[in-house]
């Protein structure tokens, strides 16, 4: 039986068995080290890979400048205000209330029977003018205002566009619109070169800011689904003269029909040259 010996020099020896049969057999033999050499086998076993991330964060620089969101910060308008409450919610609500405790103080549901007949006599036309004005009511546009065109409103704003604002941002009554006259006279309704009355643009609301020059602009966004921007374009020069004088008009489109018609305030530049 042959046997052939593997690398004398390792701590273990394969021994072969070759047999004649289709079978193999195979035995392992394990040797002690020999003590009279130190030989340190290192056995090198791959190590899983790991990935580190390091985030470095850098210091900002104390000099920059803040940025264009820091400067447009939104003022909420949270302030108690007469022009932000509806005449109509409150007729409706004290004549209601009146005629219904008058009623039931008169058949005697609930105390002050001798009070009934002055309940009901001022319920009813209470009610009935709260109806009125509710049905009439047009309610306030959303007014957008960033804290530098707050600021500059007293000092930059003409007298005329103060007025707009106050009056598009409380309850009219008998207006089938805001601006209604001012559209009226700038579109020419029903007349040659102006438009249909049915395709007058809708005031969706007004945005208060501050232009690149240091100038306060008050914008109109109108909502006009019958009308393209050259309309808006062709009466640029109308818009500037009714809400003038000292107003610089420009106009654009937004998305989804919307138009929106800047109306630049020219006093803080005229302020400054003087």
């Amino acid at each position: 039986m042959p046997m052939k010996a593997i690398s004398p020099t390792s701590t273990a020896i394969i021994i072969h068995s070759h047999h004649h049969s289709v079978n193999h057999h195979r035995w392992f033999l394990s040797l002690p080290p020999r003590p009279q050499r130190h030989q340190h086998l290192t056995r090198s076993t791959p190590k899983p890979h790991s990935l580190k991330l390091t985030f470095i964060t850098k210091a900002a620089d104390s000099t920059s400048q803040p940025s264009s969101s820091v400067a447009k910060t939104i003022v909420a308008d949270d302030g108690f205000s007469f022009s932000k409450l509806s005449f109509g919610v409150i007729g409706l609500g004290v004549g209601i209330s009146l005629l219904s405790y008058g009623f039931g103080a008169y058949f005697n549901f609930l105390p002050g029977s001798e009070w009934s007949a002055i309940m009901l006599t001022y319920g009813f036309p209470l009610a009935l003018i709260g109806m009125a004005l509710k049905y009439a009511e047009l309610k306030p546009v959303p007014c957008l205002t960033y804290s530098d065109a707050q600021m500059l409103r007293e000092t930059g704003a003409t007298p005329i566009l103060k007025q707009v604002k106050s009056d598009v941002t409380r309850y009219r009554y008998g207006d089938e619109q805001h601006l209604d006259e001012a559209l009226k006279r700038i579109f020419q309704y029903g007349q040659g070169g102006g438009i249909p009355r049915r395709s007058a643009p809708i005031l969706q609301m007004i945005r208060e800011e501050v232009t690149e020059d240091g100038n306060y602009c008050l914008v109109l966004v109108f909502e006009a689904k019958a009308l393209q921007l050259s309309d808006f374009e062709q009466r640029q020069a109308k818009f500037a003269s009714f809400f003038g004088p000292g107003i610089t008009a420009e106009v654009g489109k937004g998305e989804d029909n919307i138009y929106e018609v800047r109306l630049i305030s020219n006093s803080t530049s005229n302020a400054s040259a003087s």
